[in-house]
């Protein structure tokens, strides 16, 4: 599996099945192989974020910019896993994780006031100005007990995201 222009093995696609949590078929999962050999033009058997960019779904991503920090240098086991985070069947408590890491840019393990508002300004871009987009929040997150000064740690995000009717389910193609 190090290197892309073998073919997967039947032991390959179990562990990467595995390392998934089954969020992918074995076919599902033979076809982001041929995917990430696409992307990995020179074969070394990682893709570097450059290489997501010419996915057009990813390029004109809003949060493009922060997916690609978590996205530089996968192999395609951990390929395989971020993707899942976009699957239907993926289990809510991964897709939670997901959102938190989005929003956790520096890898602190919490998400500020500041980062919370990067996000929402790579979301609405100028159609939002900061003044409304800082009310908007703040409102959010008092009517969550939350204040602006307030840090959230993943347990938060599970406790306000678990509880809504969130719904993350983004096809991934993989034909």
């Amino acid at each position: 599996m190090g290197n892309t222009s073998s073919m997967l093995t039947q032991y390959d696609i179990e562990e990467v099945q595995q390392h998934c949590n089954h969020t992918f078929s074995q076919q599902e999962i033979v076809s982001l192989y041929q995917r990430f050999c696409q992307l990995d033009r020179n074969g070394c058997g990682f893709v570097p974020a450059e290489e997501f960019l010419s996915v057009p779904e990813f390029a004109v991503n809003p949060l493009s910019q922060r997916l690609l920090r978590m996205v530089d240098g996968l192999n395609f086991k951990e390929f395989v896993a971020f993707l899942s985070a976009f699957s239907p069947r993926a289990p809510l408590q991964h897709k939670i994780e997901f959102i938190f890491k989005v929003y956790d840019s520096d890898g602190n393990g919490k998400v500020t006031f500041s980062d919370m508002l990067d996000v929402l300004h790579d979301l609405t871009g100028q159609f939002v100005s900061e003044q409304q987009r800082k009310q908007v929040l703040t409102r959010v997150l008092e009517e969550a007990g939350y204040s602006k000064d307030s840090f959230l740690v993943l347990s938060d995000f599970v406790k306000i995201l678990g509880n809504s009717d969130l719904k993350m389910e983004v096809e991934v193609p993989v034909d």
